[in-house]
């Protein structure tokens, strides 16, 4: 088979290489994924220029995420699942066979049912920015996404993939949502996704415009903490949930007292990490708004499997919406 592969962290020009390999036979618990879409998501290109330190022992194919078609099982998993059409997450998470090849081999456990009137697009969509989505608006709370009905969301970004899928998710489960941008642009695609108030935080009296909207959000999914405190502290209270996904280039300095009068908290989300059952519940629920058709997929950008380069290049410089690659 064609994969897209490196055996050594670096920039992309000089360690992604196209190349073909065996196809993978899976193993117990493991099934094998013809695929059809691979989305690539900011942790990728940072696992391959070597920031995260998991240099590979020989090669690593990249990219957690992807869609396609169950072509074989291993032992110990269900054979009905042989012809199913799925959606992957953290395929490539302690695992060479990451979704930038014509086949990969992931757990029975990282692959979902995708509905079968949904596009390509929207599985290759999910996996990390879904799942860290649905985990952000869960985490520290109880109840499920039940207890988001009649509530408020604040969603930092809403027209990247993590916020697009937080406003999504948000709506889904009966919450009022506002949302921040820095665009036009990505003001339409946040109120595509259901965003009941769209603020460009370029723009002057953030804080006053989302306080009229409301003056105590239940719950923030953050994307820079550092930038957004002060619009973050302004609408926490009693019980507010703070859930941050992203790191900045510096790490801020966090008003303990001031959240501590607020009585709001601050959870860190880095997926990879997420304790098995909590993750586990939030992928459940991001099949299941899949499923009733709540999620869409963000504007792509379609490369093939030779321009692997630039596909990472296009990420790695910050472009809008998702960027996949087909095999």
């Amino acid at each position: 088979m064609k994969a897209a592969l490196y055996r050594r962290t670096g920039p992309a020009a000089e360690v992604l290489s196209v190349e073909d390999v065996d196809v993978p036979d899976p193993g117990p618990g493991e099934v094998r994924v013809r695929i059809t879409a691979s989305g690539i998501n900011p942790t990728d290109w940072k696992t391959r220029a070597g920031l995260t330190g998991q240099d590979p022992e020989t090669f690593q194919i990249p990219h957690q995420d992807g869609v396609g078609v169950v072509d074989a099982v291993g032992d110990d998993v269900d054979p009905s699942l042989a012809g199913q059409r799925v959606w992957t997450f953290l395929s490539a998470f302690g695992n060479r066979w990451g979704t930038a090849a014509e086949y990969s081999v992931v757990p029975a456990t990282r692959v979902r049912p995708l509905p079968g009137d949904a596009p390509d697009e929207l599985g290759a969509c999910l996996g990390v920015p879904a799942v860290t989505a649905a985990h952000c608006l869960l985490v520290g709370g109880s109840g499920g996404p039940g207890a988001l009905r009649g509530r408020d969301v604040l969603v930092a970004g809403g027209a990247g993939a993590v916020g697009h899928y937080a406003i999504e998710l948000a709506k889904h489960a009966g919450a009022r949502v506002v949302t921040t941008v820095s665009s036009e642009e990505k003001g339409e695609l946040a109120r595509a996704a259901g965003a009941d108030l769209v603020v460009n935080y370029r723009e002057p009296g953030v804080v006053e415009r989302v306080q009229g909207f409301t003056d105590h959000v239940d719950r923030v999914v953050e994307v820079a903490l550092g930038a957004n405190l002060e619009l973050d502290l302004a609408v926490a209270g009693a019980g507010t949930v703070i859930a941050v996904y992203a790191n900045e280039p510096e790490d801020p300095v966090i008003p303990t007292r001031r959240f501590m009068v607020a009585n709001a908290a601050i959870h860190y989300v880095l997926l990879y990490g997420v304790p098995a059952e909590q993750l586990q519940t939030a992928v459940s629920w991001t099949a299941e708004a899949a499923g009733a058709g709540a999620l869409s997929p963000l504007p792509v950008t379609r490369y093939g499997l030779d321009d692997v380069v630039a596909a990472h290049e296009a990420v790695e410089n910050g472009a809008v919406g998702k960027v996949v690659l087909v095999p």
